[in-house]
């Protein structure tokens, strides 16, 4: 971004999970895990407070009740993802298969799965940023990044995210660092932004997609639903918006009964 003036980001992203990071999948552990990130502009992201007011009042909730996606019936969970569908934003997510990890011992140290996912996560939505910034409006086309608050240390994050910068000149780490600055990373409580209560809705719509629940189905029709805003280029959805690693989990997309809907709707 030759010439943009620094100081004020052009985007705010907001960062949700859903899924656990555990290996015990005969104790209970999810064999998917999803990081979701909500992409707005920072001038109009008062608009993320409206959305879910909108919703709150649809479903005759009172405004200050905290939006939980995980604790919404199935037939209030889809007017929430049809509010976020016609909204002012972009959705980008990394579905995890951990199963197909390669050295899952790796992933059981700290918060490694959740490094990996942010790593992949961030790449899309630093490409994001980039397609979609607009000289004339106000920012410097960085972003603002909004974790939402787990037990974890963000300074983790942020020096992950430095170890990676460092690395981009001689690997295949392809994060827009004109746009994703660790000095502009941050982590509040899910309670207190209605931007993390959208990026978790997304984020669990992408998880029921995949995660086989225990009577045997998965529900894809909340992230059918988010198709108009999830991020794509030159109208590839895969790779961009929506996200599979490792590679082997991609193959599962063709052959796997359950994921049969992800080639009809994103190809």
């Amino acid at each position: 971004f030759k010439g943009i003036p620094v100081g004020m980001p052009s985007f705010v992203v907001y960062i949700d999970e859903s899924g656990d990071e555990g290996f015990g999948f005969s104790k209970g552990s999810s064999k998917w895990f999803a990081l979701s990130a909500i992409i707005t502009r920072k001038h109009i992201d008062i608009d993320t407070v409206k959305l879910v007011d909108k919703v709150r009042e649809r479903l005759g909730r009172t405004k200050r009740k905290i939006l939980h996606f995980y604790r919404l019936k199935h037939e209030h969970r889809l007017p929430f993802v049809e509010e976020i569908s016609h909204a002012r934003l972009r959705v980008v997510t990394v579905l995890v298969h951990k199963p197909s990890l390669k050295s899952p011992e790796i992933f059981r140290e700290g918060h490694r799965l959740y490094h990996y996912a942010t790593r992949y996560l961030l790449e899309r939505v630093s490409w994001c940023c980039r397609d979609h910034y607009n000289e004339k409006l106000p920012g410097d086309g960085s972003a603002q990044i909004v974790f939402s608050h787990r037990n974890m240390s963000y300074d983790e994050i942020r020096n992950y995210l430095n170890k990676l910068k460092k690395r981009s000149e001689y690997s295949d780490i392809r994060i827009n660092w004109q746009i994703i600055k660790t000095d502009q990373i941050k982590a509040i409580s899910h309670k207190l932004s209605m931007g993390l209560q959208i990026a978790d809705a997304v984020a669990s719509s992408f998880y029921y997609g995949v995660e086989i629940n225990q009577q045997g189905f998965t529900e894809p029709r909340y992230a059918s639903i988010l198709k108009p805003v999830l991020y794509h280029h030159r109208k590839r959805y895969l790779g961009n918006g929506l996200k599979f690693v490792p590679r082997e989990s991609s193959a599962m997309i063709g052959t796997n009964k359950n994921l049969t809907w992800i080639h009809q709707i994103y190809t």
